[in-house]
C-alpha cells in the first residue's frame, strides 16, 4: 500500500493508462443537487479518446430512475456508456433468487425507505407488510426525508431484531452528501442492525459482486486496465481494492470536510496519507476535483 498518494492536477494523464473507467456517481459527477461542469467534460473527454465509462452507483433505486434523475441534471448518454445501481442489483436478486439465502427469504416484505420510490417493488412476487411482526424480511432502501437521523429507525430496527427478520440493505453507504447538508444512507441502519446481532445481505460498493456485474457490463478484455473513481474511502477505494482495480480518490466529496479541503486551499499531502492511515485504505491516486 502507498502511503504517497499522487496528487493529480488533472485526470488527462491518468485517462491515456486506463481503457475503462468505474465512476461513482455522488461527489464526483454531481453533488446531489446538480452535476459538476468540469467531472462531466472530464467524463466526455474522456470517452471521445475511445475510452469506456461506466457509472457506479450506491443509488438504492432501479437504473432506469437513476438514468432519469441524470438526465434532469444534464447527465445524459454522452457521458457514460453503461450505468448500474445498488437498487438494480437489490430488485435483480429479489426478482431472481439465485442463490439459498434469497432461496429460503419469503415473500412478506416489510420495506424501510422512501414512499416516492415504487419502483423497488415493482414487478416482484411479494407482499408488501405494514409492520415488522407480518414479515419475512426486511427491506430497506434509506431514509425518508433528508432530516432523518439513525435515532428515528432505532425502535423499528430493535422490532425487525427481535424478530430474527433478514435484512437486504440496497445502499451499504452511512451517509451521502446532498448540496452542503449530510444525509444518512441504508447502511448506517443496517450497520446499526448487525449490532444487535440482524443478518445483513448487502448490495453495492464495496461488495465484489457488484464489481463483478460492472466489469461484464463494461465488455472490456481480460487485462484491459481499469481504474475506478469515487470520492468515499470505505466504498469506493475499498470496492476497488476488493476487485483488483486501480483507484482516483476525489477529495471534494464525502471526507472534504476531515480533510479541511475547500476550492481556495490545496489538498496536503500529508493530511491525505494520514487520513488514509486511519481508515486503512490506500488509494492509487488522488484529485481534489475531477476535471481534465
Amino acid at each position: 500500500m502507498n502511503s504517497n498518494i499522487p496528487l493529480m492536477s488533472g485526470f488527462e494523464p491518468l485517462a491515456k493508462r486506463y481503457k475503462g473507467l468505474i465512476v461513482d456517481l455522488f461527489g464526483v459527477l454531481h453533488n446531489g443537487v446538480a452535476a459538476l461542469p468540469g467531472a462531466v467534460e472530464a467524463a466526455r473527454r474522456y470517452r471521445a479518446g475511445g475510452g469506456k465509462l461506466l457509472i457506479l452507483s450506491n443509488a438504492p433505486r432501479r437504473n432506469c430512475a437513476v438514468r432519469e434523475s441524470c438526465a434532469a441534471m444534464g447527465i445524459d448518454g454522452s457521458v457514460y456508456d453503461e450505468l448500474l445501481s445498488s437498487g438494480e442489483e437489490t430488485w435483480r436478486h429479489l426478482k431472481e433468487r439465485p442463490d439459498s439465502w434469497y432461496a429460503n427469504l419469503g415473500n412478506r416484505c416489510f420495506h424501510m425507505g422512501p414512499d416516492q420510490d415504487p419502483g423497488m417493488r415493482a414487478g416482484l412476487d411479494l407482499s408488501f407488510v405494514e409492520a415488522p411482526e407480518e414479515a419475512d424480511f426486511v427491506l430497506h432502501t434509506g431514509a425518508h426525508m433528508p432530516e432523518d437521523s439513525l435515532e428515528r429507525f432505532a425502535a423499528v430496527t430493535q422490532r425487525c431484531a427481535a424478530l430474527n427478520l433478514p435484512m437486504i440493505c440496497a445502499n451499504p453507504d452511512l451517509e451521502v452528501l446532498r448540496g452542503s447538508t449530510r444525509e444518512i444512507c441504508a447502511g448506517a441502519v443496517a450497520a446499526y442492525y448487525e449490532t444487535l446481532g440482524g443478518d445483513v445481505r448487502y448490495h453495492g460498493k464495496p461488495h465484489p459482486d457488484i464489481y463483478e456485474r460492472a466489469l461484464g457490463l463494461l465488455g472490456l478484455a481480460p487485462g484491459d486496465p481499469i481504474l475506478c473513481i469515487g470520492d468515499t474511502l470505505r466504498t469506493d477505494v475499498a470496492g476497488a481494492q476488493v476487485a483488483g482495480l486501480d483507484s482516483l480518490w476525489i477529495l471534494s466529496g464525502i471526507h472534504a470536510q476531515a480533510l479541511n479541503l475547500t476550492p481556495d486551499t490545496a489538498p496536503s499531502p500529508t493530511a491525505l496519507s494520514d487520513f488514509c492511515a486511519s481508515q486503512g485504505l490506500y488509494p492509487t491516486y488522488a484529485q481534489d476535483w475531477l476535471r481534465w
